[in-house]
């Protein structure tokens, strides 16, 4: 039988309280009582919405990718040129206001270091998020080169999930020695990969 949630308000309150907790903490650290703690609800008021504690994290997963993204889209469309929206995708990874990053770091990048050997659902979702990823990139790349912005010969989607790579990089490396300047000056790197597809005329 199809799990049906009491409330579709509620979830949605658990899935919004729940979201920097399981940005922060991960899957399997994340207990009843920190869920309990951050919804102010009772085990029953979750899980009479949730499945488990499971469809909660897919559900939270979801919901920290698509506001990352949401935020990126955003920066993209206050610009006209493909190489000003590839850079906008950069450009969201360096340090800015607090109110502008998600508390945690990269939901990706997260899910995907503790899911990789121990939870399959969650490696796929990230799986999915990288192609998503990287599919936006690689279009963006296409775009520029049939509009005569970029160079021909560029290898898209080699390209695309290089500048991936270098992004997500950057955060692993800034966030675990707490350097600021080191996610920095890789992000520069990605910007300068960037420039070199211009078209020079």
């Amino acid at each position: 039988m199809k799990f049906v949630p009491r409330s579709l308000e509620t979830r949605r309150r658990i899935i919004e309280s729940t979201a920097e907790l399981f940005n922060k903490k991960g899957f399997h650290s994340t207990t009843l009582n920190d869920l309990t703690a951050a919804t102010k609800l009772t085990k029953g008021g979750i899980y009479g919405n949730f499945e488990n504690k499971e469809d909660i994290a897919l559900s939270v997963f979801d919901y920290n990718l698509a506001k990352r993204r949401n935020g990126i889209d955003t920066e993209m469309d206050m610009v006209k040129t493909f190489k000003d929206k590839i850079l906008a995708n950069i450009d969201a990874y360096y340090f800015k206001d607090a109110e502008s990053r998600l508390s945690g770091g990269c939901p990706l990048q997260n899910t995907a270091i503790e899911a990789d050997d121990t939870h399959e659902g969650l490696r796929e979702k990230a799986a999915e998020g990288f192609i998503d990823w990287k599919n936006s990139l690689s279009e963006l790349i296409s775009k520029g080169i049939e509009n005569g912005e970029f160079r021909p010969g560029i290898d898209v989607d080699r390209m695309a999930f290089s500048l991936i790579a270098i992004i997500e990089g950057s955060v692993l490396l800034g966030r675990t020695m707490r350097q600021n300047k080191v996610q920095t000056d890789v992000l520069d790197t990605a910007r300068s990969m960037v420039e070199s597809f211009v078209q020079e005329h």
